[in-house]
């Protein structure tokens, strides 16, 4: 929210202001290009943009996460387009927003935050992978393959026809050069970096398009206007269909997920008020509901346009919501600009933030240092590539339950014998049947000649699957007509 008292002051407002103009030329050529590669009108993702900007800016959460159109969902989006076609996109969002704000009432917010880091980082770099796999069809004018394994077996013939083909090499040079410029622009001077690297590298490549004589494919653009289609009611009677349910609890999990740990990221980035998670969960679903009622694209926050939005000096919402007003502008006076860009340098910059969701450098020492996790990782990623976001997701956080399951459950056992032959059995932790393999084991090496005293006082936890071996294994071996054993358990409370 922004408050009286800060807009009185002028300082407060020229600097938000100024930072508002940042982060509006940083969204602008994402907004695009992600809707672009969700296959969706460019339009759409201005709408979104709008939205985060003009609503979301204005409602309590985080005061400097900037919201939009996000690279985390484009292949989600993607998935749901073709499966169920542009008009059920926005039944969809707008279901997914309600449930968050439902979520966000009842504060769950918090409760976002225990998701497995790795869980999270596998999925947005499973996510990456997609976006780059697919993306780098479209650098070449190249219509892409549906699959994530038929974009990676397909790249020795898109290299082939980018070789061969005049206009594909073009349109692929046109991309390259894009990404030069995204990786070259951080080590320019400070005074050449007040434009934002993606503005550049697109505006580079929109004149270099130009002055060559070169053609290349462009977005169809006619207008927000045009853009925009509401939904109806035959549209939301979709709602109804187990895979439609399943795509909107994905969009849900993942825009919250995202937005969440987003906001914890921005916290760390400054020195102000910190995130209310269930308000800003709140807030994205108000604006997912609101996006979904226009047919647009979903949104979540986005830690690129935020980082900029706290780098460029922002203190206040004021920002956010200024560059929703900037792009609304931009977009009702200036819409014919975005249909001169060549498609082929947006796939460029997506391409680039695909390569930024990866966690290549942070793989080896989390590799070095806690092998599950990366493990958990890995396995997450590549589960999405291999089949789809939402499966790999699920499998991901199963994973995550698992591993936690197996590392909780330790459970020790040691043996002593006391004098007259009398073996006391001491099992300590949680015995769970997880554990179940290895106490059995341990057990049923025990000498049969000799009573035996099983001691369960010292478990914390003795599962029913447990507590069933331990008496068979007692019982089996009372009636072999061996020494008997006895258990001593916990007395009840």
């Amino acid at each position: 929210m922004i408050s009286a008292k800060e807009l009185k002051n002028p300082h407060v407002v020229r600097r938000d202001l100024l930072a508002s103009l940042v982060v509006f030329l940083v969204a602008l050529p994402l907004c695009v290009g992600i809707a672009v590669a969700s296959g969706v009108p460019a339009e759409l993702g201005l709408v979104t943009g709008i939205v985060g900007g003009l609503v979301v800016g204005l409602l309590p959460g985080s005061r400097l996460q900037v919201s939009g159109p996000a690279a985390g969902l484009t292949v989600l989006v993607f998935e749901a387009v073709q499966e169920f076609g542009l008009s059920t996109l926005g039944p969809i969002v707008l279901a997914a927003g309600l449930l968050q704000t439902v979520l966000g009432l009842a504060r769950f917010g918090r409760w976002f935050r225990a998701i497995s880091v790795s869980v999270v980082q596998g999925m947005l770099a499973g996510i990456g992978l997609i976006i780059v796999l697919g993306q780098v069809y479209a650098m070449a004018d190249i219509e892409q393959p549906g699959s994530g394994l038929s974009k990676l077996a397909g790249l020795p013939g898109l290299a082939v026809d980018i070789v061969t083909d005049q206009e594909a090499l073009t349109a692929f040079g046109l991309g390259a050069g894009t990404i030069a410029v995204l990786l070259v622009w951080p080590k320019l001077p400070a005074t050449i970096r007040t434009v934002p690297a993606p503005l550049a590298a697109v505006a580079l490549a929109t004149a270099v398009a130009f002055l060559a004589g070169l053609r290349p494919a462009v977005a169809d653009v006619n207008g927000l206007l045009h853009a925009i289609d509401l939904p109806g009611g035959a549209e939301f009677a979709r709602l109804a269909d187990v895979a439609v349910i399943g795509t909107v609890l994905a969009f849900a999990l993942i825009a919250s997920a995202e937005s969440l740990f987003s906001a914890a990221a921005v916290d760390r980035m400054h020195d102000g008020p910190r995130t209310d998670y269930d308000k800003e969960l709140v807030a994205q679903g108000v604006g997912n509901t609101l996006c979904g009622a226009l047919g647009a694209l979903p949104m979540t926050a986005v830690i690129v346009r935020s980082a900029a939005n706290v780098q460029a000096g922002a203190t206040t919402a004021l920002s956010r919501v200024a560059h929703g007003l900037w792009l609304l502008l931009f977009a009702a006076l200036l819409p014919a600009a975005v249909g001169i860009i060549p498609l082929a340098s947006l796939a460029g910059i997506l391409v680039h933030a695909g390569c930024k969701l990866v966690p290549a450098k942070e793989f080896g020492p989390l590799w070095r240092e806690h092998r599950g996790e990366a493990v958990l990782l890995a396995v997450t990623a590549i589960a999405i590539v291999v089949t789809n976001l939402f499966e790999g997701v699920v499998l991901g956080l199963l994973l995550a339950v698992v591993k936690s399951a197996w590392e909780t459950s330790h459970v020790q056992l040691t043996t002593h014998e006391l004098t007259g032959g009398r073996v006391v059995v001491t099992l300590t932790g949680n015995a769970t049947f997880l554990r179940l393999p290895r106490i059995l084991e341990q057990v049923e090496k025990l000498p049969q000649d000799q009573p035996i005293e099983l001691d369960l006082t010292g478990v914390r936890h003795l599962d029913h699957a447990c507590r069933i071996a331990l008496e068979n294994w007692a019982r089996r071996h009372n009636h072999a007509e061996t020494e008997p054993v006895t258990i001593r358990r916990q007395p009840s409370p």
